[in-house]
């Protein structure tokens, strides 16, 4: 992970000075430590703070001119494949050292605005080309690198990494977004991929580009998530396939300056990338793998706890084991991130800094972690796709063995088969049309105590931004049942907080789930395979047959030690003040819910929680 910032101004728009890229970089040194470095043309300057995470990075100092062009780029980038870019590019990986940043300076003297489609990694870039007068920039298919940008005029653009580094350069023209407070409180974090709380300010989308001219600004998908033709085989067949996919990714992201340490939460996602990147090290001499657990400080009748102890016996790591009820100092100093987070929505993860605490603390600059697991083995419509070839047999089999995954939650199996059969009479453009109709129509059930102001409900039509989060598939494009279970906002902005809580602590997050090869090995396998008789991630768990002890291969318990240890960190809190609530009040907040006396709610109830995320999010 780096920083990188810049300023586009054309004609009468004030060109970039120094002071300011330099203010700019001065807000993203955390997310680079190892150096900051500027560039300034004419009308533009970019920005560079470097976290040295590949060997290559070491060498390659940004912003990157190419001289016979004179095209500048500055990045945060890790490419997973150099050796087929270079080979296409011609150019000789063994005669010298060449940096990512310059492969896709490359690239985009080849290929130009297609470069981003010949990619494959986590990116996101800025290129300015003197010869046409524009900017380019590009961010990665699933959403692994941030692009913040925001123009204060037709001929002036600025973006960053962070969209406070944005907003320091006009703070006038990018005002508090209210809607975006109001998609807080209402818990609509996932409501787009584009918004940001300062308006005007955006996030540039997954696998899309951004073109700035003297012409404007123009910004355009690049590539898309398609449905791959099935996979047929055997059993062990398809968990070999997916195994080989997996392991690729997970060698790609153990490519380090250093060492290259990962998340082990006693689950089925982190497991497996432990169990493999432990192997691959072991296989090359390296190691041991750094891993990192929050732990209950009393084990018996923690399942998560136990899982990670069973997880002790996979060979080659080196564990180290973070209480969840640490010393007073521990507990105190996430409070403090807490009241820096980025984004309000940041506030509850105490866990991820617990852990990139300790990893900083211990030298190690890469963290793995597996939080796209989940969402990569959705399997969208599973039983409709079974009942569909006549399998109806495993739609009963799989519904009970849900509720029993579940503790009863879910259809009973009859339900789930006639739910099925519902599905596959009535087409999807029909279902999606009624769905549609009965949104507008309807209002949105909603009885959660009010958390927005009337005024602000109305001001940013809060009704209408309800019926667009709760139904999906509005607006949309029209994508397989599958590849729409993973291309969900939540996924993007699940990974956007990953980004934002690591770059505190000068960390570089990887998830070896949201490479292309893993989610195109698991689009490939049929449904019967990718869950069976009730277990998620039948695919995972089988391809881990004896690299996982069978407590973490078949655990069904779902607990997560991230809300105690948050909980924890709640309970340093003195509570919220007379200023703190007439500030809450003025940024929207619902007179009855500050009525209530926020600083007399218990510190467990959630609706506090939001309020003291917001409050210490608003004052800093």
């Amino acid at each position: 992970m780096s920083g990188i910032c810049g300023i586009v101004s054309f004609g009468a728009a004030p060109p970039p000075d120094a002071a300011t890229v330099r203010g700019m970089t001065g807000a993203l040194e955390r997310r680079g430590p190892d150096g900051t470095t500027h560039w300034i043309g004419d009308g533009v300057a970019l920005g560079h703070t470097r976290l040295v995470t590949t060997p290559e990075a070491r060498t390659e100092t940004q912003p990157l001119v190419h001289a016979p062009s004179g095209c500048v780029i500055t990045a945060d980038l890790r490419l997973d494949n150099r050796c087929d870019l270079s080979e296409r590019l011609s150019i000789d990986l063994g005669a010298r050292t060449v940096g990512d940043a310059e492969l896709v300076l490359a690239a985009w003297l080849r290929w130009g605005e297609a470069c981003p489609e010949h990619l494959l990694g986590d990116f996101a870039f800025a290129l300015w080309d003197p010869r046409k007068r524009l900017l380019f920039a590009a961010r990665d298919q699933m959403g692994m690198k941030q692009f913040i940008y925001g123009c204060t005029g037709p001929s002036r653009l600025i973006f960053a990494s962070s969209p406070r580094a944005v907003r320091l350069v006009a703070p006038e023209a990018f005002p508090l977004n209210e809607a975006r407070v109001a998609d807080y409180l209402e818990d609509m974090e996932a409501i787009d991929r584009t918004s940001t709380f300062f308006r005007g300010i955006l996030r540039l989308p997954p696998a899309h580009r951004l073109i700035f001219d003297e012409k404007g600004l123009r910004v355009s998908r690049y590539w898309q998530l398609e449905m791959p033709p099935e996979r047929t085989g055997s059993a062990r067949e398809h968990e070999d396939a997916f195994l080989d996919a997996f392991t690729e990714a997970v060698r790609a992201r153990l490519r380090g300056a250093g060492p290259v340490g990962s998340m082990m939460s006693g689950g089925m996602d982190s497991g497996a990338i432990v169990a493999t990147a432990s192997r691959l090290l072991g296989n090359t001499g390296a190691g041991p793998l750094p891993t990192y657990s929050v732990v209950s400080p009393v084990p018996d009748g923690c399942k998560e706890t136990q899982a990670v102890d069973a997880m002790m016996d996979v060979p080659g790591i080196h564990p180290t084991r973070i209480r969840r009820d640490g010393p007073p100092d521990s507990l105190r100093h996430l409070l403090d991130a807490m009241a820096r987070s980025e984004e309000p929505f940041d506030s509850t993860m105490s866990l991820l800094r617990a852990i990139y605490r300790a990893a900083r603390d211990e030298g190690v600059r890469v963290v793995l972690d597996g939080a796209a697991g989940d969402i990569v083995f959705s399997e969208g419509d599973v039983h409709a796709r079974l009942l569909a070839r006549g399998r109806w047999r495993d739609v009963l089999r799989d519904a009970a063995g849900a509720r029993q995954f579940w503790n009863g939650h879910g259809p009973r199996p009859a339900r789930a088969l006639a739910a099925a059969a519902w599905r596959l009479a009535l087409p999807e453009r029909v279902r999606l049309m009624r769905r549609g109709i009965l949104s507008t129509l309807s209002p949105v059930d909603y009885s959660g105590p009010p958390m927005v102001s009337d005024d602000l409900a109305r001001r940013v039509d809060l009704q209408a931004r309800r019926r667009a989060f709760f139904a999906p598939g509005q607006g949309g494009p029209r994508v397989p049942a599958r590849v729409a279970a993973i291309l969900i906002p939540g996924l993007t902005v699940g990974r956007e907080r990953y980004d934002r809580v690591a770059a505190e602590y000068g960390i570089e997050p990887r998830d070896p789930f949201m490479d292309l090869r893993v989610i195109r090995a698991c689009l490939q396998t049929p449904p019967e395979f990718m869950q069976a008789q009730g277990w998620p991630k039948y695919l995972l768990r089988q391809a881990m047959r004896e690299k996982l002890p069978d407590a973490v291969r078949w655990r069904r318990d779902k607990s997560h030690l991230g809300w105690q240890l948050t909980d924890a960190v709640l309970a340093q809190h003195p509570g919220l003040g007379v200023q703190e609530i007439d500030d809450l009040r003025a940024v929207g907040v619902h007179e009855r819910a500050l009525a209530a006396d926020a600083r007399r709610l218990p510190p467990g109830d959630e609706n506090w929680k939001r309020l003291v995320y917001l409050a210490a999010w608003n004052g800093n």
